[in-house]
């Protein structure tokens, strides 16, 4: 779990369990090929100090203390040193009325990753990632994505001055990301493939070229997004809900998520482990797939569906993820592109707003809720990824008619530049 206090950080094959020291730059074994898993020292301070240290780093302070990321350093990288941070994290827990009662959770709170500086979850593994890349002397930084990651890695990478390299599915990249990736300066390679073509891609050129592979295969990729559920424990007073439900697409949070509650639950800063809930589209569901059959076997699909972000066939987390679900008693499951757009619709409505992937957990919840698995009465974190402007091609469509069977179309209203024109729209509103 921990290595001795004052130990330094390693690296360990999930696979084999060779070690690989902290500046490694491979994000895969040497050896055999399996993925890395960041293994800290022990903070050495009991958890009350640890308590009162994330604490007394506050949003209001300058640097890296403003970041919600790096707030909990001693369980991310204890010995950074210029950490690329805009800063990230400190994104709230919502309560909405409407989105409860939609979900049948008395107590339901959403987790909006979309407040993050370049509008996802995205943020909080790749401020740890470029720092490490800095760290290590990168030539270069590289990802295979469906859009955020895209984004992010761009706004990070030109923050620490070093090249990015994306790789995105041609015309399969909502427009909100793409344009985010182009702005911020990386070179955008618009690949005639999936998701999963991308990724072989950008490993084949992180060992054949030498460019640093910052996918969520990258273990410290994994450090930055254990922070999502530290965060969301110390908002409760440390105090864990029954459960914390989420998109999943290749995985990375599932990872992260059974990560931050093994070595929380270890600290003694959490009394019981909460279950995760990882949720997928039903058209991009490989993991919920396996999940049904015990695990048994790895099962591989064609993604396709509305909710480009968790468009991923083949997860590249997946034994990790695996690990997280049994460790936490955990459930997979799938809802349908309708009832993703459904439970969007509500979220948007509330005034909270999310990229299609996002609304998946909560309608997860409403899934979950609806088979008791999860209780009435159960406290319940939906982690909400991304900002509603991520994929504006969708919400326009949705509300415009391009949606067969939108219940909750609110369409825009052409009148004449006349004020009766308004008072009637306003009366048939009331």
């Amino acid at each position: 779990m921990f290595l001795e206090p004052g130990a330094e950080t390693i690296q360990r094959c999930a696979r084999c369990g060779a070690t690989w020291p902290e500046h490694e730059p491979s994000a895969e074994c040497r050896d055999c090929g399996g993925l890395l898993e960041v293994v800290h020292p022990h903070p050495g301070v009991g958890v009350d100090s640890l308590v009162a240290r994330f604490a007394a780093r506050s949003w209001t302070h300058p640097g890296i203390e403003a970041s919600g990321v790096w707030r909990y350093r001693e369980l991310v990288m204890p010995r950074m040193t210029g950490a690329v941070s805009q800063p990230e994290g400190n994104t709230p827990l919502l309560l909405r009325e409407a989105v409860r009662a939609y979900a049948g959770v008395v107590e339901l709170r959403l987790k909006h990753e979309g407040h993050n500086p370049t509008g996802s979850f995205k943020d909080r593994g790749m401020t740890v990632a470029l720092t490490q890349a800095k760290r290590i002397g990168a030539r270069a930084v590289a990802c295979a994505s469906t859009g955020n990651t895209a984004a992010s890695l761009a706004a990070y990478a030109a923050h620490a001055g070093i090249p990015a390299l994306v790789l995105v599915p041609r015309g399969r990249i909502a427009l909100g990301k793409l344009t985010q990736a182009l702005a911020y300066g990386a070179r955008t390679l618009l690949v005639d493939g999936d998701f999963d073509a991308c990724l072989r891609l950008a490993r084949e050129a992180s060992r054949e070229l030498g460019v640093y592979l910052v996918n969520s295969i990258n273990p410290w990729r994994i450090e930055g997004q254990k922070t999502i559920v530290l965060e969301l424990l110390q908002q409760l007073g440390w105090d864990a809900p029954e459960w914390i439900a989420f998109p999943a697409g290749n995985l990375g949070n599932c990872a992260a998520f059974g990560k931050a509650l093994r070595e929380a639950h270890a600290l003694g800063l959490i009394a019981r482990v909460p279950r995760l809930a990882a949720v997928q589209a039903a058209g991009a569901a490989p993991f919920a797939a396996s999940f049904a059959t015990g695990f048994t076997s790895r099962t591989r699909v064609q993604a396709e569906t509305v909710a480009s972000a968790i468009r991923i066939g083949d997860p590249a987390s997946w034994d990790r993820a695996v690990r997280a679900i049994v460790e936490t008693r955990g459930v997979v499951t799938a809802v349908t592109d309708d009832e993703i757009l459904d439970a969007k619709a509500v979220i948007d409505a509330s005034g909270v707003g999310c990229e299609p992937a996002s609304a998946a957990s909560v309608a997860g919840v409403r899934q979950l809720r609806a088979r008791e698995t999860i209780g009435k009465k159960d406290r319940v974190i939906a982690v909400l990824t991304g900002h509603v402007l991520k994929d504006p091609d969708t919400v326009l469509a949705y509300h415009g008619g391009g949606v067969p069977g939108a219940a909750r179309a609110n369409a825009a209203v052409e009148i004449p530049a006349e004020l009766g024109a308004v008072e009637r729209v306003l009366r048939g509103s009331a």
